[in-house]
């Protein structure tokens, strides 16, 4: 007994049934996270190490040289990059996309545990952890006020952080820009040297004079008692009274050599917002958690905080990602309800009967809430590509139904009683609309299994299209059916358009009659002619743009600044403060938020937020484009801006256009990199040229005379430690207040380290407790230095990154990129990285997957044909489907980029289904004993309807998204413009080349049994007995 005969016979348990899918899909969609971005696990670990004081080189042969050889032997490494600072090193692992990152990261753990004996004693322990966009903040707080940056500073982190963690779906609350407060001990070495001290007997004295200790426990025979020595000075008064020494009876106090005060640490970056100094902080939700409910919480918990502010502080929100996602999500599910419409309207037009029309639009919200009950339960969320598939899905998902519903109704229209209409029309289409949907399947299942990061981003969207058309087709052969032997309704046509429709579609039979019967006559010249338009039609392609993802306008970007290498934070914010005039006298321009010495001194972020586009006149590129050329206007400063629409799709900083240059030498690696982004500003084919390789960076150098040193009875130790601690500044103690604890940090007053001749004004102890000047011990001398060192691979490498300059695609950038390559010097080459190299692996996969879903489709059919000949019958649709799509991108003005190939991939699967309808009725009407020509003449015309309507309806749900402007059109609109223009051309061109190639094949399968000896009557007699049952008499 088949599905539908179950579900006509049991009517009740098939509502029920739908409605519980309906039911638990509302309440899955209400379940559902939302984001940007699929969540998932990037196979990336990284590793922060750091040693206060050290140059790059130092970091790199100490420290990241040791944790690469840790991590080499790891299982699954593909990449390992690294970068060195001063003070500080980042180690990135790129693991294989199988690897399990959670084992990958205990893994990484373990080898760096069993290597710390080699690394430097006072290195701070390495921080392990994983990489993930989810992990970035989806929003940016500013607390500005008139206060002390202290008490601003303070309130954030003891107070707001805490409210803010609070907030369901908050992970981490970052501060930027935050200074830790410390007691600072400055020391005047003048006073020190008067009283003939050296700081080591500063630094001594302040350790054993402040101090905490746990000193066991007492135990008496009914009762214990903890014991702890509180040693610890109490308040910044008894630190500046500590006694540090006593000469000749007189005791010396710290304050005495030092002035001592409760400050911050030292100061190496600044936040600012709208040109008032700020403390920042970025709220980032847990994993899975939805973005913009977390962000409607902050919202909430802002406007509480607000009421019970001190007086003198404001709290406001500047920097919200949620926004964008929050209107993209809504601009999507807009689409979703007019293709809705669209579709209805379509089938009511072409069947002529509400009933009827009812029954196929009732697929959509069956088949699209029982997905969202699918995504529920195996963790997905709504996002850009999730809500993609579902919009896609809205013209797929009604295919099943129309062609179960219209032969339904032409049987019905033959006489017979709705029963007997929905059992035999239902069994009759069953084979065509499973032989269909398996195809979709077939071809997108591997789009799901694409790999690299993207694979992982499209795993999600093939999933969710292929479980929407799998529910529809089991939607279409027992709901369907069941409600139309209830409700089914065949009868004249009620209004004008009905008729009109009616009137039309029968004259556009009989002209389609005709026209089948003279091609049929000129079989071949119809097949060249139309191969011939196919050939033409690939010749677009050398016209078209090709780009990984176009860029959107999330009105949002980030301008990077970077001011001349050694320069002060003072310096760098004057010229950013010169920036955000520039910027901040833009009228698209709604807020900023500055960070000064983001990594070094002389870099800076600015997160600059648009007004919603509805408000302004220009877009987020227009924008860009006017404000280049007025920021680059202050000497020896870079100032960089950002889309940030693809920073998602890969490592790096986000750029279209990123990659590396390796080579052996230093020196001949920076002038190779030099080469190149003079190249790339020549070529006047891209802007933003940036780099990340900086020199110039003046390095002083102390090298102890060992033989003077030796003279004066003085150890090199005590050279480098004078300097460490004095110069560089050193953690003598802790110091507890208010319930926390804080660093009390010793270092020379500014004033006197302000030269390198400073440094020889210095003096060091010798062992017999005499001060001797560091100028009779060592030589001073200043050369330039490396501000950073970049390592790929375990070679030094310079990252170079820039955005195509305006007309100028993606594709073509990288290509002048290459050919400038070919330009380098032996040994030195270029290596794509970041973006850059997700675009090329992108479309490389997206060509195997296509590949292979054809291999799988075809597959597909065979099995369900019995044949090995009609599979590449229903193929004789795709070819055009690609010409319509070229077609439809070109006369948009389109490019080809991941989401338009999508689109292409998507019509691949779909188109099939109109040669599906024909070649399974064409085998019905053989079987009955019709020759092949009767048998074409019969069935292409009985199944123009469903053809027609299947493809109207497909169009109709596809419109919304082709005509989509508001936020995140740009990733919508190629897909759909992709399907539409390959609809039409496809189905055109089908109706007429798929009998031609039937009746061709056919003609030669005689032949050559003929040859064989074989009769057709025996050769047919064959077919018959190896095909499935005979369908029933129609």
């Amino acid at each position: 007994m088949s599905l539908a005969s179950i579900s006509i016979r049991n009517p009740v348990f098939a509502w029920m049934l739908m409605l519980a899918m309906i039911v638990f899909g509302i309440i899955s969609f209400n379940r559902l996270g939302v984001s940007q971005f699929p969540d998932v696990d990037y196979p990336v670990v990284s590793i922060s190490a750091s040693l206060e004081g050290a140059a790059p080189e130092v970091m790199e042969s100490d420290v990241v040289d040791v944790l690469e050889d840790a991590v080499m032997s790891v299982e699954g490494v593909r990449e390992v990059s690294s970068t060195c600072r001063q003070g500080s090193a980042n180690v990135s692992i790129e693991f294989q996309m199988s690897r399990d990152i959670e084992q990958a990261v205990q893994d990484v753990q373990s080898k760096i545990a069993q290597a710390q004996r080699t690394l430097p004693r006072d290195l701070d322990p390495p921080i392990v952890r994983k990489t993930n966009p989810e992990d970035q903040p989806i929003m940016w707080l500013s607390l500005t006020g008139t206060l002390s940056q202290q008490q601003i500073s303070e309130y954030a982190r003891n107070d707001l952080r805490d409210k803010f963690l609070t907030v369901a779906g908050i992970g981490e609350v970052r501060l930027g820009g935050y200074l830790e407060r410390n007691v600072r001990i400055w020391i005047k070495a003048d006073d020190l040297r008067a009283r003939g001290l050296g700081i080591d007997q500063v630094v001594t004295a302040v350790q054993r004079q402040h101090v905490e200790l746990p000193a066991g426990r007492l135990e008496g025979p009914n009762r214990v008692a903890n014991v702890r020595v509180e040693g610890e000075a109490l308040n910044i008064d008894q630190i500046r009274n500590l006694q540090i020494a006593d000469i000749n009876g007189a005791p010396v106090y710290l304050r005495d050599v030092a002035l001592v005060e409760d400050g911050f640490e030292d100061r190496v970056r600044a936040s600012r917002t709208d040109g008032l100094p700020a403390q920042g902080m970025g709220i980032i939700k847990q994993r899975g958690a939805n973005a913009v409910a977390v962000a409607d919480g902050v919202r909430e918990r802002v406007a509480e905080i607000q009421k019970t502010m001190p007086e003198g502080m404001e709290l406001k929100i500047r920097v919200d990602n949620t926004r964008f996602i929050k209107n993209a999500t809504h601009e999507i599910q807009i689409d979703l309800m007019l293709a809705v419409l669209l579709t209805a309207f379509v089938c009511w037009a072409f069947l002529g009967s509400l009933s009827s029309t009812f029954n196929v639009v009732l697929a959509i919200p069956v088949s699209i809430l029982g997905t969202f009950a699918v995504m529920y339960f195996i963790g997905f969320t709504l996002n850009t590509f999730t809500l993609l598939a579902l919009s896609l899905s809205i013209g797929i998902v009604v295919d099943d139904a129309i062609m179960v519903l219209e032969n339904i109704y032409r049987h019905a229209e033959l006489g017979e009683n709705k029963v007997t209409a929905a059992r035999r029309g239902t069994e009759q289409i069953t084979f065509a609309a499973l032989a269909a949907t398996l195809a979709i399947v077939a071809i997108f299942l591997p789009v799901a299994f694409m790999e690299g990061v993207i694979g992982r981003f499209f795993f999600q969207f093939g999933v969710v299209l292929s479980v929407a058309v799998m529910i529809s087709l089991v939607e279409a052969l027992t709901f369907a059916p069941a409600r139309c032997s209830q409700f089914l309704r065949v009868g004249t046509r009620g209004n004008w358009i009905e008729r009109a429709v009616g009137s039309g579609f029968e004259k556009l039979a009989i002209g389609y009659r005709r026209l089948l019967a003279l091609v049929l006559r000129w079989r071949l010249i119809t097949l060249l002619i139309a191969f011939s338009l196919f050939g033409a039609s690939l010749l677009l392609v050398r016209s078209l743009k090709t780009e990984f993802i176009p860029a959107q306008d999330q009105g949002y970007l980030i301008a990077r600044v970077v001011s001349p290498v050694a320069s002060s934070l003072e310096y760098t914010d004057n010229v950013m403060r010169e920036v955000e005039k520039v910027i901040g006298s833009q009228p698209e321009v709604e807020g900023m938020l500055s960070i000064v010495g983001a990594g070094n001194l002389n870099s800076g972020l600015q997160f600059v937020t648009l007004k919603p586009r509805e408000e302004r006149e220009a877009s987020q590129q227009q924008l860009m484009e006017r404000l280049r050329p007025q920021l680059n206007i202050f000497p020896g400063t870079r100032v960089v801006l950002q889309d940030t629409s693809t920073a998602g799709f890969g490592a790096g900083r986000g750029f279209p256009v990123e990659f590396t240059v390796r080579g052996a030498n230093w020196k001949a690696l920076g002038d190779s990199a030099e080469q190149m982004m003079a190249g790339m500003r020549n070529s006047g084919m891209m802007v933003d040229v940036d780099t990340d390789y900086r020199v110039g960076l003046p390095e002083v150098k102390v090298e102890p005379d060992r033989n003077k040193a030796l003279s004066q009875d003085v150890d090199v130790q005590s050279i480098a430690q004078v300097i460490s601690t004095l110069i560089g500044g050193q953690r003598v103690a802790r110091y507890k207040s208010e319930g926390r604890r804080y660093d009390v940090r010793m270092r020379l007053l500014k004033d006197e380290r302000l030269r390198p001749e400073d440094i020889g004004n210095l003096y060091v102890r010798n062992r017999a407790g005499r001060l001797v000047p560091l100028s009779e011990v060592s030589n001073v001398k200043v050369e330039p230095s490396l501000q950073s060192i970049t390592r790929k691979q375990r070679e030094r490498a310079i990252t170079v990154y820039a955005n195509p300059a305006p007309g100028v695609s993606q594709d073509e950038a990288l290509a002048e990129v290459e050919k400038l390559a070919t330009q380098l010097p032996d040994g030195y080459k270029v290596v794509l990285s970041g973006s850059s190299q997700v675009f090329r692996e992108s479309m490389n996969s997206l060509l195997f997957a296509m590949i292979l879903g054809l291999t799988a489709a075809y597959m597909v059919l065979g099995s369900q044909f019995n044949s090995f000949i009609h599979p590449i019958t229903v193929f004789m649709a795709l070819p055009f489907s690609v010409t319509g799509a070229l077609l439809a991108i070109v006369l948009t003005g389109g490019t080809i980029n991941i989401f338009s190939l999508i689109g292409i991939i998507l019509l691949l699967g779909i188109v099939k289904k109109n040669s599906i309808l024909l070649v399974d009725y064409t085998n019905q009407m053989r079987e009955r004993g019709d020759d092949v020509h009767s048998a074409l003449m019969h069935a292409c015309p009985v199944r123009l309807r469903p053809i027609l309507m299947t493809t109207v309806a497909m169009i109709a749900g596809a419109i919304p998204g082709a005509l989509a402007t508001g936020p995140g059109a740009e990733l919508r609109r190629p897909m759909n413009v992709a399907v539409i223009g390959g609809l039409i051309i496809s189905t055109a061109l089908t109706l007429l080349v798929v009998p031609c190639f039937y009746s061709l094949v056919d003609q030669g399968i005689v032949s050559v049994r003929r040859w064989l000896g074989m009769s057709p009557v025996q050769s047919d007699k064959m077919i018959a007995e190896k095909t499935a049952t005979p369908a029933e008499e129609v």
